[in-house]
């Protein structure tokens, strides 16, 4: 059976490279509390209970962008894994019923004639890089239906904050119904 390399797997426990310094819950339940984070390739069990926790997302192509604006985010886009990332943000967020009711079309308006997600999120790169995971493309139910991972360097912390701010003030953010955020440095 082969492996889908577009799946990783966010293990929070008591291992791994990235130290949790902050946990918020912005909407909904909040998770169990963990000092560390690994990101791995693959399908990872869950632990047993008490023990952490594990959330799966795929890598997939991008959504409700247009030509013009992938080709914005390709060329002005940084790699994960810089040496003067030492900061992260893991934001897990499920949306709700009425959003996932809409057409792919209706979405995309939502997503960029109203809110200008691609285009808030252009105006911090490349300074802070991001990959989205998609959950809802997978065969077993995940509790959220995005995870997006951010990294970025200390000095450029309070961008972050910015970013997160213009977006979550969006017509975008009136669909989510479960987020939170787990700040964590390398080391």
């Amino acid at each position: 059976m082969n492996a889908n390399p577009r799946l990783f797997s966010f293990v929070g426990g008591q291992e791994g490279p990235w130290k949790v310094t902050e946990s918020h819950v912005i909407m909904g339940e909040s998770p169990p509390d963990v000092e560390r984070l690994s990101i791995l390739p693959g399908h990872v069990p869950a632990p047993l209970p008490g023990k952490g926790w594990v959330l799966r997302g795929v890598t997939s192509n991008e959504r409700y962008v247009t030509r013009p604006e992938k080709e914005r985010l390709v060329v002005s886009q940084q790699g994960l894994g810089r040496p003067d990332a030492d900061c992260a943000v893991l934001i897990p967020i499920r949306k709700n019923a009425q959003w996932w009711g809409l057409t792919q079309d209706e979405r995309r308006q939502i997503f960029e004639e109203r809110s200008h997600h691609t285009q808030i999120g252009l105006e911090y790169l490349p300074a802070i890089a991001r990959r989205l995971h998609h959950c809802r493309d997978l065969a077993e139910p995940e509790p959220f239906d995005f995870l997006t991972w951010f990294e970025f360097g200390e000095r450029d912390a309070g961008e972050f904050d910015k970013l997160l701010k213009r977006l979550r003030g969006t017509a975008e953010w009136t669909y989510v119904e479960q987020e939170w955020e787990l700040w964590l440095r390398r080391g």
